[in-house]
Order: C-alpha cells, then structure tokens, then sequence
C-alpha cells in the first residue's frame, strides 16, 4: 500500500503532466481552421463585423477562420451550437446585443454567461430614437408630453420581439410611464419601409440604418438610447438625461465555448486588443456608427452579466412572450 505522501506524489506529477499537455496543445493551436459562427444570416451587422475580423485572424494564427452562419430562434441557435462545441479553441461565435435579450426570453440550455468563455467586445454604438415628420415632436421632451397626453395612440416599429430595440422601447415605458403599440416586423428594413410610409410613428435604429433617412428629412431623431451622447449625433440628448439609468446600445463580443483553454482565449483577446487599434479599422467602425470597445475575457463577462440583468427585469415587468 501506498503511503500518504507517496500518492500525493503522484496525484501532483500527473496533474502537472495534464497542465503541460494542456500548455502545449494550447501553443500549438489552431491546427486546422477555426469555424466562426454567426447566429444569423450573411448581410447583416454581426456578419459584417466577423467578415472585418476573420481576416485578420487568419492572418495571425496562420488557418482559416470560415465565418459560419447559424441563423434562428432570435440568434440562439448560433449560440448554443456555439456553447457545445468542442472547448478547444476551433469555434468562436460572434455575438449582438440581442443575446442579453435571447436569454431573457429564450429557454437556453445553457448558462448565457457561464456556459461560454467570453473574449472580448468590439464595438458598440448607440441606438437612435427616431420619429416620422408627421409627429409634432419636435424634441424628446414634446415627444414625450405627446405620449402621456395620447397613451396607446401611436405605433412603434420593430425588427422583432426581444429584439434590443424592441426592450429599449418597453425601458422607455417603465421608466416614463408612456404607452405605444409594439408593432414586431423581421428585421429593421421592413420596419423602417413601414415607418417612411407613414403606417409607423417610431423606430429605434442604428445609426447607419437612419442615417439617409435622416439627412433626406423622412425621419426625425429625437434622442439616442445610450447612457450618454452619441458621437454621430453629439446634438441629440440621451434619454438617460430624462431618464437617469436609461441605457440600451448595441454591440457585438467575440465568445467560445466553456473550458477552451486559458491560453487560447488570452491570444484572441491579445489579437482583437492589436486589430482594434489599427487606424483603418477605427475609421471603418467609426464610419458605421460604432466605437471600438476591446476588453478583458473578465470585463467581458461583467457587460454580459450587467445587460441580462437589465433585459429581464424589463422583460418580467412588461410580461413579454414569444408567439
């Protein structure tokens, strides 16, 4: 029989054999190419910013990192195949503000924060709230008295329940006591041809999906969603200056699955950290509205963690339910 210290031994010799196996398969990653799953289809923002990003990614890491569209059930679908893969480094998912409001809503079978390994973000950027020109409103302040005076009176455009826009809008109404019809379309372009025409009086948007629409005077900005002004729009006023604690942006992270290595997810997080800084890549988010927001695999939890609180307070109080 073993002594005590003699089985200590070898409990530690082989964990420290597995750690260094771990180190040296984490060194050698990847060792083939990386799938990068986007929970919805080609075209859109979150696919935008993996096409910017893979890349630059296959150029460090020397393999192909083949952006996956997973498309579905409000974007969870890409999520959880994300959470299951295999932890090892060769699936990374890029994600939207809208998965603070899936997990809000949705079922998950996995833990939304917990169940992955975060990166970083990437970028963020205010949403903005805009009006048709036929509102007489010609600030948020009279939009606002216009709401209160006419409860339930206008409708309000948008790309879909649970949506982060959708949320900001039921934000808006617990925290201003107002009411409008929530009026869900698939996606903002619908939504916004509606508001143009008229049959709409409200949308909450990105800034490259109003800003034509904008300058051509055939929407009315109003305020903008996030905690403080808007770069794009640095006139317009929060609603957070109404409404202290109002905030809704969007935004996409970069995540993989629960136990890839520490050392994986520390070199992605270095790589985003190096891509973020390069001039043509500020100007080119700056230019869609965004400003680039890297952060630590930590820091990135916390935002997760912070935003699926919000979203299903909001949620419980306004007894949102999928049809």
């Amino acid at each position: 029989m073993k002594s005590w210290p003699a089985c200590l031994f070898l409990a530690l010799s082989a964990l420290a054999t597995q750690t260094h196996a771990q180190t040296t398969k984490a060194a050698q990653w990847p060792q083939r190419p990386v799938r990068m799953i986007v929970p919805f289809p080609a075209g859109g923002s979150t696919d935008i910013i993996a096409r910017l990003i893979a890349p630059h990614l296959t150029e460090e890491f020397g393999q192909q990192f083949i952006v996956d569209n997973r498309s579905g059930a409000g974007g969870t679908i890409g999520s959880e195949i994300a959470a299951r893969a295999t932890p090892d480094g060769h699936t990374v998912a890029i994600i939207p503000s809208s998965y603070a409001g899936a997990a809000a809503l949705y079922p998950l079978s996995f833990d939304p924060v917990k169940g992955i390994a975060p990166i970083s973000m990437i970028g963020m950027g205010s949403f903005i709230f805009g009006v048709h020109p036929s509102i007489k409103a010609g600030n948020f302040k009279e939009f606002i008295d216009l709401l209160k005076a006419k409860p339930g009176a206008l409708n309000f455009a948008s790309p879909g329940t649970g949506s982060t826009p959708h949320l900001a809008s039921e934000l808006l109404k617990q925290m201003a006591g107002v009411n409008f019809v929530h009026v869900p379309y698939k996606g903002d372009t619908p939504a916004l041809t509606d508001l143009l025409a008229g049959q709409m009086h409200i949308q909450i948007a990105s800034g490259p999906v109003f800003l034509p629409h904008i300058k051509a005077g055939r929407v009315r900005p109003i305020a903008v969603t996030a905690s403080r002004r808007y770069f794009v729009f640095p006139e317009l006023p929060s609603i957070a200056e109404s409404y202290p604690g109002f905030h809704a942006i969007g935004w996409n992270g970069l995540i993989a699955p629960a136990g890839t290595p520490r050392e994986i997810i520390n070199r992605l997080n270095r790589s985003v950290a190096s891509f973020l800084k390069r001039p043509d890549i500020l100007e080119r988010l700056r230019n869609d509205g965004r400003e680039v927001i890297p952060t630590t695999p930590e820091e990135t939890a916390q935002m997760l963690t912070s935003e699926i609180a919000t979203w299903i307070k909001v949620v419980k109080v306004a007894n949102i339910r999928l049809n």
